[in-house]
């Protein structure tokens, strides 16, 4: 008989004391495939000790460079001459790695990366790194489930992005950095995590300019060199903390991301009738002494409220007094896990990409399911406020995102464990 892993958590605590939050998962894993960009060892500090870091550190060795993972701390040691191929067994695993594309095609002149894989949270096409990569004089097609891309020499280019989707602004910005001439992306990404490549590029010898505004503007340079850099704190992990204070109604000193990367999220949360307090040294406090009210949400681009703390606001809104309007805009299989947390007893109705979630005083424990990082973290969180034991399978996602997911609920004053169950009883 096979087992499989499940985290049990008990409802009827409050999440209270403090909690330190590692490096964003979604800045890391770019940063990781900037390396790819200059010959000679980069150092990246502060990154999440998770599955998905590994899986890229194997990507890249791959690709012909030695990784080294010690705690938060990544050692990439790039060689004059990278194998330009990223195969399907890990790319389907990771879609992050997709982001190879950009790298690789500047530095060799011609790439060949596999479809990707990842969440199963809607579809997300490559048509918007495919048209910039064009822009910039590259030939790409697809061949037997290949990305492929051939290109002498990248030219800059003026780029317009029908969305500002993070993961084109990524690849585009990492060929432009080495293309001959100017590259300006309109329409980009705003995100924390890209302010936070743009620094790591900076530093290795590009030019960059307009970070955190919808313009970038890259000047091409021959050369780069390698860095030493500190990911940024990752506010989603955040914002799952802040969130689950509120349902539980706890006291939680959230370290590690400041409030600024999370201003509409906490917004949300102080109309729900929180207190939110900036401290310094990037950290807020988050208090809730009441039963939350019932506030809508829109997820949008940055600084828009973010699509990866959907499952988060559809759990307060499952707890919360009155009826949420919960609006999705960005994937749309996001609400995917929804019958999940319907399994917890909450009350939700979808219709597209609605939700309408009427709260109640308490959840039910029950089995549910992960279907991808953030359901599962959402998931773990609602069953802190039901009656009982909920048991979350499928946990590989969550350690996809949360670095020791258990003991940092724990450490929070509620009782969580990971528990090993036969496979046949999460077979529904």
């Amino acid at each position: 008989m096979t087992r499989v892993d499940v985290i049990r958590v008990y409802g009827g605590a409050r999440l209270a004391g403090e909690v330190a939050v590692a490096g964003a998962k979604n800045s890391a894993l770019k940063l990781m495939a900037a390396a790819l960009l200059a010959p000679g060892r980069t150092t990246i500090a502060n990154a999440p000790a998770i599955t998905d870091i590994s899986i890229m550190a194997e990507v890249l060795r791959r690709l012909g460079c030695q990784v080294t993972l010690d705690g938060g701390d990544i050692t990439i040691d790039t060689p004059e001459r990278l194998e330009p191929e990223a195969d399907y067994d890990l790319v389907r695993r990771l879609r992050a790695s997709i982001c190879v594309l950009g790298p690789l095609l500047a530095r060799c002149g011609h790439a060949r990366v596999a479809h990707p894989g990842g969440d199963a949270i809607g579809s997300r096409g490559l048509d918007m790194h495919v048209a910039g990569l064009s822009r910039m004089g590259a030939d790409i097609g697809s061949e037997h489930g290949f990305v492929v891309a051939r290109a002498t020499r990248l030219s800059g280019a003026s780029i317009w992005l029908d969305f500002p989707s993070v993961g084109a602004t990524e690849n585009i910005l990492m060929a432009a950095v080495l293309a001959q001439g100017t590259t300006v992306i309109d329409n980009a990404a705003r995100e924390p995590e890209i302010v936070d490549l743009v620094t790591m590029l900076n530093s290795m010898g590009a030019h960059v300019t307009g970070e955190g505004t919808s313009t970038l503007t890259v000047e091409g340079v021959e050369t780069m060199h390698p860095t030493a850099h500190r990911t940024v704190g990752d506010r989603i992990v955040a914002g799952t903390w802040a969130f689950g204070t509120v349902m539980t109604r706890g006291d939680v000193v959230v370290r590690g991301v400041g409030a600024g990367n999370l201003r509409t999220a906490l917004d949300k949360l102080t109309a729900a009738g929180a207190e939110v307090e900036d401290l310094p040294d990037d950290a807020f406090r988050v208090r809730m002494d009441a039963r939350p009210t019932a506030v809508d949400v829109v997820t949008l681009p940055y600084p828009g409220f973010a699509t990866d703390l959907l499952p988060m606001a559809i759990g307060l809104g499952a707890v919360s007094a009155g009826a949420s309007l919960i609006t999705e805009n960005i994937f749309d299989g996001r609400f995917m896990f929804v019958n999940e947390m319907s399994r917890l007893g909450a009350d939700i109705r979808t219709d597209g990409h609605h939700a309408v979630v009427r709260g109640r005083e308490r959840l039910s424990g029950a089995p549910v399911r992960a279907s991808d990082i953030r359901a599962g973290a959402g998931l773990a969180i609602a069953g802190l406020c039901a009656e009982g034991a909920t048991e979350v399978s499928h946990v590989h996602h969550i350690d996809r995102g949360y670095p020791n997911f258990v003991d940092q609920l724990r450490s929070l004053g509620v009782k969580a464990e990971r528990v090993t169950v036969p496979d046949e009883d999460y077979r529904y």
